[in-house]
Protein backbone atom coordinates (compact mmCIF):
# COMPACT_ATOMS: atom_id res chain seq x y z
CA UNK A 1 0.00 0.00 0.00
CA UNK A 2 1.57 3.23 -1.03
CA UNK A 3 0.92 6.11 1.16
CA UNK A 4 1.53 10.05 0.67
CA UNK A 5 1.56 12.15 4.16
CA UNK A 6 1.49 15.72 3.51
CA UNK A 7 2.07 17.83 6.70
CA UNK A 8 3.90 20.79 7.29
CA UNK A 9 5.32 20.28 10.68
CA UNK A 10 7.94 17.95 9.74
CA UNK A 11 8.56 16.39 13.30
CA UNK A 12 5.06 14.80 13.26
CA UNK A 13 5.14 14.37 9.50
CA UNK A 14 7.62 11.76 10.40
CA UNK A 15 6.63 10.42 13.41
CA UNK A 16 3.37 9.32 11.31
CA UNK A 17 5.45 8.37 8.03
CA UNK A 18 7.73 6.20 10.65
CA UNK A 19 4.76 4.86 12.50
CA UNK A 20 3.04 4.27 8.99
CA UNK A 21 5.92 1.81 7.78
CA UNK A 22 6.39 -0.23 10.59
CA UNK A 23 3.09 -1.58 9.76
CA UNK A 24 4.10 -2.30 6.24
CA UNK A 25 3.11 0.55 4.16
CA UNK A 26 5.37 2.43 1.84
CA UNK A 27 5.33 5.88 2.95
CA UNK A 28 6.26 9.35 0.90
CA UNK A 29 6.36 12.62 2.72
CA UNK A 30 5.46 15.78 1.49
CA UNK A 31 5.76 19.27 3.54
CA UNK A 32 3.88 21.72 1.36
CA UNK A 33 1.22 21.65 -0.77
CA UNK A 34 3.35 22.26 -4.26
CA UNK A 35 5.87 19.33 -3.06
CA UNK A 36 2.43 17.33 -2.67
CA UNK A 37 1.06 18.36 -6.16
CA UNK A 38 4.28 17.30 -7.85
CA UNK A 39 4.55 13.40 -6.13
CA UNK A 40 0.74 12.85 -6.78
CA UNK A 41 1.48 13.69 -10.57
CA UNK A 42 4.22 10.97 -10.40
CA UNK A 43 3.03 8.29 -8.20
CA UNK A 44 0.11 6.24 -7.85
CA UNK A 45 -1.02 6.68 -4.23
CA UNK A 46 -3.76 4.62 -2.49
CA UNK A 47 -4.76 7.01 1.04
CA UNK A 48 -2.92 10.95 1.19
CA UNK A 49 -2.62 12.20 5.06
CA UNK A 50 -3.60 15.67 3.92
CA UNK A 51 -2.97 18.24 6.47
CA UNK A 52 -5.35 21.06 5.52
CA UNK A 53 -3.40 24.47 6.34
CA UNK A 54 -0.49 23.83 4.29
CA UNK A 55 1.69 26.41 2.92
CA UNK A 56 2.39 26.92 -1.10
CA UNK A 57 -0.89 25.08 -2.06
CA UNK A 58 -3.43 24.92 1.00
CA UNK A 59 -5.07 21.57 2.07
CA UNK A 60 -8.79 22.26 0.74
CA UNK A 61 -7.00 23.44 -2.38
CA UNK A 62 -4.80 20.11 -2.99
CA UNK A 63 -8.12 17.87 -1.69
CA UNK A 64 -10.46 19.94 -4.57
CA UNK A 65 -7.59 18.74 -6.97
CA UNK A 66 -7.43 15.32 -5.78
CA UNK A 67 -11.02 14.67 -6.08
CA UNK A 68 -10.81 15.84 -9.32
CA UNK A 69 -8.19 12.99 -10.46
CA UNK A 70 -9.67 9.85 -12.65
CA UNK A 71 -7.94 7.74 -10.53
CA UNK A 72 -7.64 9.28 -7.34
CA UNK A 73 -6.16 7.92 -3.87
CA UNK A 74 -8.82 8.50 -0.86
CA UNK A 75 -7.79 11.66 1.14
CA UNK A 76 -7.71 11.32 5.41
CA UNK A 77 -7.59 15.03 6.59
CA UNK A 78 -5.96 14.95 9.27
CA UNK A 79 -5.84 18.38 10.93
CA UNK A 80 -6.17 20.34 14.31
CA UNK A 81 -9.13 21.96 13.25
CA UNK A 82 -12.14 19.45 14.76
CA UNK A 83 -14.96 21.05 15.17
CA UNK A 84 -18.39 19.48 13.74
CA UNK A 85 -18.24 22.40 11.25
CA UNK A 86 -14.72 21.70 10.28
CA UNK A 87 -15.90 18.14 9.57
CA UNK A 88 -18.42 18.85 7.50
CA UNK A 89 -16.77 21.57 5.68
CA UNK A 90 -13.74 18.79 5.24
CA UNK A 91 -15.99 16.59 3.69
CA UNK A 92 -17.57 18.74 1.52
CA UNK A 93 -14.11 19.45 -0.21
CA UNK A 94 -14.16 15.61 -1.45
CA UNK A 95 -12.01 14.26 1.65
CA UNK A 96 -13.34 10.67 2.57
CA UNK A 97 -12.53 10.97 6.01
CA UNK A 98 -11.03 13.62 8.79
CA UNK A 99 -9.37 12.78 11.94
CA UNK A 100 -8.50 15.70 14.35
CA UNK A 101 -5.03 16.11 16.20
CA UNK A 102 -4.49 15.21 18.56
CA UNK A 103 -5.25 11.81 17.60
CA UNK A 104 -5.05 8.04 18.64
CA UNK A 105 -2.29 6.49 16.46
CA UNK A 106 -3.76 2.92 16.22
CA UNK A 107 -7.01 4.75 14.81
CA UNK A 108 -4.84 6.80 11.74
CA UNK A 109 -4.13 2.80 10.92
CA UNK A 110 -7.35 1.65 11.05
CA UNK A 111 -8.66 4.73 9.21
CA UNK A 112 -6.06 4.55 6.23
CA UNK A 113 -6.64 0.78 6.01
CA UNK A 114 -10.58 1.73 5.74
CA UNK A 115 -9.84 3.92 3.23
CA UNK A 116 -7.74 1.88 1.30
CA UNK A 117 -10.49 -1.07 1.39
CA UNK A 118 -12.95 1.65 -0.12
CA UNK A 119 -11.22 2.70 -3.38
CA UNK A 120 -13.55 1.36 -6.16
CA UNK A 121 -10.14 -1.15 -7.50
CA UNK A 122 -9.50 -2.07 -3.82
CA UNK A 123 -10.25 -6.27 -3.15
CA UNK A 124 -11.77 -7.55 0.03
CA UNK A 125 -10.13 -7.37 3.16
CA UNK A 126 -9.40 -10.70 3.45
CA UNK A 127 -6.98 -11.49 0.44
CA UNK A 128 -6.74 -15.54 -0.71
CA UNK A 129 -5.30 -17.65 -3.26
CA UNK A 130 -3.50 -20.42 -3.51
CA UNK A 131 -3.81 -21.54 -0.13
CA UNK A 132 -2.60 -18.61 1.43
CA UNK A 133 -4.49 -16.24 3.63
CA UNK A 134 -3.64 -12.61 4.49
CA UNK A 135 -5.28 -10.13 6.58
CA UNK A 136 -3.57 -6.39 6.16
CA UNK A 137 -5.45 -4.91 9.30
CA UNK A 138 -5.29 -7.70 11.71
CA UNK A 139 -1.23 -8.12 10.10
CA UNK A 140 -2.16 -11.99 10.02
CA UNK A 141 -1.06 -14.30 7.05
CA UNK A 142 -1.42 -18.13 6.79
CA UNK A 143 -0.73 -20.87 4.33
CA UNK A 144 -3.30 -23.79 4.23
CA UNK A 145 -4.00 -23.02 8.02
CA UNK A 146 -0.24 -22.69 8.97
CA UNK A 147 0.53 -19.27 10.71
CA UNK A 148 3.27 -17.39 9.22
CA UNK A 149 6.28 -15.38 10.73
CA UNK A 150 7.02 -12.61 8.35
CA UNK A 151 8.73 -9.68 8.83
CA UNK A 152 7.12 -6.13 8.06
CA UNK A 153 8.48 -6.36 4.45
CA UNK A 154 7.76 -10.01 3.50
CA UNK A 155 4.41 -9.04 4.74
CA UNK A 156 3.63 -6.42 2.78
CA UNK A 157 5.69 -7.96 -0.35
CA UNK A 158 3.26 -11.19 0.03
CA UNK A 159 0.25 -8.26 0.11
CA UNK A 160 1.18 -7.16 -2.92
CA UNK A 161 1.41 -10.51 -4.70
CA UNK A 162 -1.92 -11.26 -3.57
CA UNK A 163 -3.46 -8.48 -4.83
CA UNK A 164 -1.96 -8.35 -8.01
CA UNK A 165 -2.80 -11.99 -8.39
CA UNK A 166 -3.29 -13.97 -10.86
CA UNK A 167 -1.03 -11.43 -12.33
CA UNK A 168 2.64 -10.70 -12.47
CA UNK A 169 4.47 -7.56 -10.50
CA UNK A 170 8.09 -6.72 -11.68
CA UNK A 171 11.12 -5.88 -9.00
CA UNK A 172 10.19 -2.46 -10.23
CA UNK A 173 6.88 -2.50 -9.14
CA UNK A 174 7.16 -4.15 -5.76
CA UNK A 175 9.87 -1.51 -5.23
CA UNK A 176 7.08 0.91 -5.51
CA UNK A 177 4.62 -0.44 -4.15
CA UNK A 178 5.95 -1.82 -0.57
CA UNK A 179 8.85 0.55 -0.34
CA UNK A 180 9.32 4.45 -0.79
CA UNK A 181 10.79 7.21 -2.68
CA UNK A 182 13.86 7.23 -1.23
CA UNK A 183 14.38 2.92 -2.57
CA UNK A 184 17.83 2.72 -4.66
CA UNK A 185 15.88 1.73 -7.84
CA UNK A 186 19.50 -0.59 -8.51
CA UNK A 187 19.27 -2.34 -4.95
CA UNK A 188 18.44 -5.91 -4.91
CA UNK A 189 16.84 -5.71 -1.44
CA UNK A 190 13.47 -7.38 -3.93
CA UNK A 191 15.13 -10.51 -4.64
CA UNK A 192 16.42 -10.88 -1.07
CA UNK A 193 13.29 -10.27 0.24
CA UNK A 194 11.31 -12.28 -2.42
CA UNK A 195 13.73 -15.05 -1.46
CA UNK A 196 13.11 -15.15 2.58
CA UNK A 197 9.58 -14.99 1.43
CA UNK A 198 9.71 -18.47 -0.49
CA UNK A 199 11.72 -20.40 2.67
CA UNK A 200 8.77 -18.75 4.80
CA UNK A 201 6.22 -20.37 2.27
CA UNK A 202 7.51 -23.78 2.27
CA UNK A 203 6.74 -26.46 -0.33
CA UNK A 204 5.85 -26.58 -3.00
CA UNK A 205 7.06 -23.29 -4.25
CA UNK A 206 3.56 -21.03 -4.64
CA UNK A 207 5.80 -17.53 -5.83
CA UNK A 208 7.03 -17.86 -9.44
CA UNK A 209 9.33 -15.88 -11.32
CA UNK A 210 9.18 -14.94 -15.19
CA UNK A 211 12.30 -14.11 -16.61
CA UNK A 212 11.91 -10.43 -17.67
CA UNK A 213 8.10 -10.42 -16.19
CA UNK A 214 8.15 -10.54 -12.33
CA UNK A 215 6.87 -12.46 -10.25
CA UNK A 216 3.52 -13.79 -9.15
CA UNK A 217 1.43 -16.12 -6.66
CA UNK A 218 0.85 -19.18 -8.61
CA UNK A 219 -3.14 -20.93 -8.80
CA UNK A 220 -1.66 -24.24 -8.86
CA UNK A 221 1.95 -24.62 -6.87
CA UNK A 222 2.38 -28.11 -8.67
CA UNK A 223 2.77 -26.56 -12.07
Amino acid sequence: MRILVVEDARALAEVVAEGLRDQGMAVDLAYDGLAAAAKLDLTPYDVVVLDRDLPGIHGDTLCRMITERADRPMVLMLTAAGTPGDRVSGLTLGADDYLAKPFHFPELVLRVHALARRRPAARPRTLRAAGLELDPVRRTSSRDGRPLALSVKEFAVLEALLRASPGFLSAEELLEQVWDENADPFTNTVTVTVGRLRRKLGAPPVITTTTGVGYRIADDPAR
